[in-house]
This record gives structure tokens, C-alpha cells and sequence, in this order.
């Protein structure tokens, strides 16, 4: 009978803790924590990782990534396409990349850039990007700092989220618990609707 009593008690507590975060105002929460708020500031980042070679340095090749350092203020200006992903070269992963690239003129005829992060280490993002042909910039983030800033972060992986930023810094929509298939053009269609309101 004790025993009932107390599950009974811990579960109500539970669910009351449970209930009031939910309902904090501009709380919003996901898997890997919490999310920035929609129509804030985005959290600032800056990384290293790599970023595809000019476009005369290519030569018509495949792109060659080079390394880089990225921030946020370095899109300043543009619409900003940050996804976050857990590991490269990883079915659903490789799916995600290759669905952004396929869409990537048409991100940047509506002036967008396109951006990933996960907990790879640069070396393993330049294969990637060899191997899949991807003519975006990959970014490391393997102690998750930046993933945690954006509620996209269970070690040792970011979670798949995406966040689209526009050219003053501001969060302007999200997705968590992405489903790699057909995602980039779910986020190519709200990229398009928020710039014609």
C-alpha cells in the first residue's frame, strides 16, 4: 500500500513538473533540449570546418573543400539555412545532404545559404564532401556547443534540426526530428512563403 502511494505521489510530480514546462511562456523544447525562440535572435555561432573551393578554383571537378571558419555575422544580409545533423556518411545523413544539394541553386536564387553541423571533425567532412559532391559548407562542432545553443544536441551527436535564419539574424522557422526524405524542399517552401509575406 506504501508503495502505491508513493509511485502515485512521484508520478503526480512528475507530471506537474512536466506540465509547468510546457506551459512556461517562449519555452519550447525538443529531444536534444531547448529550442531558441521563433521570431528571436538566433544563437551566434562560429566554427571551423569546410567549405567548398571558389567555383575557378575547381575547374570543373568535383568541389574540393577547403577549411574554414564560420559565424553567424557572416551571413549578415542572407538568409541563413542551418541544419543540424548526427554523423556523415550515415544513411539518413547522406539522404539530408544530398536532398540540400540537389536544391542548392535554388536556395541561392532566393538568397539563401545553406549550412551543416555535426560532431564530425573537419577531415571527415571534407570526405564527405569529396564522396557526395556537396558545394556547401560543413561545420564541426564536437563538443556540441553551438548544437546546445540550438536544443540540437544528445552526446555524443547533434540531432537532426533545422533552423531557417533571415538576413537580420532572426529565427524565422524550425524543424526538429527532421525526416531526411524530401526535407529540403520543405524548407526551400517556407523560405519562399516567409519572403512573398
Amino acid at each position: 500500500m506504501q508503495r502505491r502511494r508513493f509511485l502515485r505521489s512521484a508520478l503526480t510530480a512528475a507530471l506537474a513538473t512536466a506540465t509547468a514546462s510546457l506551459l512556461r511562456p517562449g519555452r519550447a523544447d525538443a529531444l536534444g533540449g531547448e529550442l531558441p525562440t521563433l521570431d528571436g535572435p538566433a544563437p551566434d555561432f562560429r566554427l571551423a570546418g569546410v567549405a567548398p573551393a571558389a567555383p575557378a578554383a575547381r575547374g570543373g571537378q568535383a568541389a574540393a573543400a577547403v577549411a574554414t571558419e564560420l559565424a553567424l555575422e557572416d551571413f549578415a544580409g542572407r538568409w541563413l539555412v542551418l541544419y543540424f545533423y548526427p554523423r556523415d556518411f550515415t544513411g539518413g545523413c547522406t539522404l539530408e545532404a544530398r536532398g540540400f544539394q540537389k536544391d542548392l541553386e535554388a536556395f541561392h536564387r532566393s538568397g539563401a545559404e545553406v549550412v551543416g553541423v555535426s560532431a564530425d571533425d573537419p577531415d571527415s567532412h571534407a570526405s564527405f564532401c569529396s564522396e557526395e559532391g556537396l558545394a556547401f559548407p560543413l561545420l564541426s562542432d564536437p563538443g556540441g556547443q553551438v548544437s546546445r545553443r540550438y536544443g540540437s544536441w544528445i552526446a555524443p551527436f547533434s540531432q537532426r534540426h533545422t533552423f531557417l535564419i533571415d538576413p537580420e539574424g532572426m529565427l524565422r522557422a524550425r524543424w526538429v526530428a527532421v525526416r531526411p526524405t524530401g526535407h529540403s524542399g520543405e524548407v526551400l517552401a517556407e523560405l519562399v512563403r516567409l519572403q512573398a509575406s
